[in-house]
């Protein structure tokens, strides 16, 4: 022990009192066994004799550091600082003051790690009790202040920056809106305009979508209050304040969103056009939810929180349940409501849009109850989409079949129908995935509608049910046909009414699902309904103007044969003019053809009837009385035919030349 005495030079000395020291105080050892294991360095060397001086002179030093501490503390509560008050003095409004007040905090919180070993002693456990009383009145300064800077510094979002985060997130409505009504009893409510689709489709995030939702300056101070009151094992106080804070936050942002707190009773008394907002609404809500303020919500915990993983899954999930569930609710009420044709879109809308959210709510939000919420949700809403397409075959089975236009226009069953289902087929995935074909359709398919399985057995379900729906409203316009008394006018009927189906199903989608076989068998249709027009409506005319019966084989046809062959030809072409003119071909096409078929078939045989006998007529008397009209004069009255303009031709005899 000589030798090591010897050895020891000043600076050597110095270390090992500087180490002596370090040993007793790290032990955090009572009072009094430090002073007996400073009387054990004592009798080693004589030279450590001092170090009980040099301890005593540090635990005084550190004595005086949490009174310090203790002092800022108390000067901060509002108990303690006349006027000022929690609510009006924030330590954040000066950086030296948050400086000081945060260095005091973790001097409290030094201080209490190094007397909570021991407790024995009477002036020990008064110090305990002071430093538990400055941490708690720092812990409720703290609260307030947790809640002052989430409060003062949330990023006002209004809705059209909360739109705009997501590209191409808004829905198209302009030109559609009002084609699917709520009282659709005879299909006269639904207009026959608009290209734009029903909702944009393939609505996506931009690249790297982030909202600040707290102004990225404060997300410091946040941090460094967090840090203070889990270290002081004030978690929950620090969770219960942040989450309440967010929370209100996001329903702030739902409601600018159109997404208000309503039950689901409230929500099932909301007549349609305001609930067909809602759920507008409710799909950019869901997305912007999920893709932007919760993803921000998320950014936001982990900044704040940093590696207590625990706490920053239990803070975000705390803090998203109610917005989450405040959509769900929504979906849940719509998912139950009275089905009807008009709703599916909608409905697809949502069970689109929770879709394509579901993985990435599932990987953020962990709570079990919130995700088996949310697929409850979404198969309800499916089975809703499911519900509501079976109500459009419903309601072609169970249209009023009296009610058929007295022109033989398009009914408006097949307009609400094709417009419907041109609409319908732009949802591809999500449609097919929901609306099936059962073997009971494909049975009635077969029996009813003499429908070909090899056929459908190519075809998406959803493209088998579009056929089936297709073929349902082709066989009850055929049965709306038979109630036209004319056979002219069924033919007619008819064949506007294919003609409109194929027209619709060439310009759309629903071409790529029914193909181009499909069509052509309708084309072919449309000619025999033409054809079996003509025969019905003309073959009466057309038999006045043959050579049989009139005396022709004599050498000189009969004038009496001859004038009464005009006159039932006159009076003929005249109720065909009365008749049809006040019917209606709507497409100026299929109208034109018709009126050449008509020329075709009438004009050539007037004119070649009139070559032959007009002669015999025109050297009598009253010849004009028969022959009223000239081959020309016909060709322009077919102009008038089909117009939807009941006119009457008014008789004026041509002169006798």
């Amino acid at each position: 022990m000589a030798t090591t005495t010897t050895s020891l030079g000043g600076g050597g000395e110095d270390r090992v009192l500087a180490t002596a020291q370090q040993i007793v105080r790290s032990l955090n050892t009572p009072k009094e066994v430090r002073e007996d294991m400073l009387m054990i360095f004592s009798s080693f060397d004589n030279r450590l004799s001092n170090i009980t001086d040099l301890v005593k002179s540090s635990d005084e030093e550190d004595l005086h550091r949490f009174e310090a501490a203790e002092k800022v503390i108390l000067r901060w509560d509002a108990s303690l600082s006349g006027e000022a008050s929690r609510q009006s003095t924030s330590i954040f409004d000066s950086p030296d003051d948050a400086g000081e007040y945060f260095s005091a905090v973790d001097e409290i919180i030094q201080w209490i790690e190094q007397i909570s070993i021991s407790s024995s002693g009477e002036n020990n456990q008064i110090l305990v009790d002071r430093a538990e009383n400055a941490i708690q009145l720092a812990m409720l300064r703290l609260e307030d202040e947790l809640r002052h800077v989430l409060s003062r510094n949330t990023v006002p979002l209004d809705a059209e920056r909360l739109r705009g985060s997501v590209r191409r997130i808004s829905l198209s409505f302009s030109s559609t809106d009002g084609l699917i009504g709520e009282n659709l009893e005879s299909f006269g409510e639904v207009s026959d305009g608009g290209s734009q689709r029903f909702h944009e489709r393939d609505a996506s995030l931009d690249g790297d979508v982030l909202v600040d939702l707290i102004h990225p300056d404060a997300v410091m101070e946040l941090k460094e209050i967090a840090d203070r009151m889990i270290r002081s094992g004030y978690e929950r106080e620090c969770l219960q304040v942040y989450s309440s804070v967010r929370r209100d936050a996001l329903d702030e942002c739902l409601v600018i969103l159109g997404v208000e707190k309503e039950s689901i009773e409230e929500i099932h008394t909301v007549a349609w056009t305001p609930l067909d907002v809602k759920m507008k609404n409710w799909v950019q809500a869901m997305k912007i939810a999920v893709r932007v303020l919760l993803t921000g919500e998320k950014r936001l915990c982990n900044s704040i929180f940093g590696e207590l993983d625990e706490i920053k899954e239990i803070c975000f999930n705390e803090t998203a349940k109610g917005c989450v569930m405040r959509l769900l609710n929504f979906g849940e009420a719509i998912a139950i409501i009275k089905r009807s044709a008009e709703k599916l879109f909608r409905i697809l809308d949502m069970y689109e849009a929770l879709n394509d959210v579901m993985p990435e709510l599932e990987k953020m939000v962990l709570d079990e109850f919130v995700i088996s919420d949310a697929k409850g949700v979404l198969n309800g809403l499916g089975e809703a989409a499911k519900g509501s397409f079976a109500d459009i075959e419903t309601r072609i089975r169970t249209d009023d079949p009296t009610k058929t236009a007295n022109t033989g226009d398009v009914h408006p069953m097949p307009r609400y129908v094709l417009n419907y289902l041109k609409l319908l087929v732009d949802y591809g995935e999500p449609a097919d995935s929901l609306i099936q074909f059962s073997e009971e359709d494909l049975i009635l398919f077969e029996n009813n509608y003499s429908g070909d399985r090899s056929y459908l057995e190519t075809m998406s379900p959803f493209g088998r049910s579009i056929l089936f729906v297709i073929s349902e409203l082709e066989c009850n316009l055929d049965e709306k046909s038979k109630l036209y008394e004319d056979p002219g006018m069924r033919y007619i009927f008819m064949m506007n009414n294919i003609y409109y189906i194929v027209q619709k199903v060439k310009e759309s989608d629903l071409r790529k699902v029914l193909g181009d076989d499909w069509i052509r068998k309708r084309r072919g249709q449309i000619r025999q309904n033409a054809t079996a027009y003509l025969r019905a409506s003309w073959t009466k005319a057309l038999s006045c103007l043959k050579d049989e019966g009139i005396g022709v084989s004599t050498g000189n046809a009969s004038k009496m044969a001859l004038k009464e062959r005009f006159k039932n030809f006159n009076a003929c072409f005249e109720e065909i003019y009365r008749t049809q003119t006040a019917w209606k071909v709507p497409d100026a096409q299929l109208r034109e053809e018709l009126r050449i078929s008509i020329s075709e078939k009438v004009i050539p045989a007037y004119r070649s009837f009139v070559g032959r006998f007009s002669g015999q007529l025109e050297s009598g008397r009253n010849a004009g009385k028969y022959i009223k009209y000239s081959p020309e004069d016909l060709e322009n009255y077919l102009l008038d035919l089909f117009e939807g303009s009941p006119c009457v031709l008014h008789h004026i005899r041509r002169k006798s030349t």
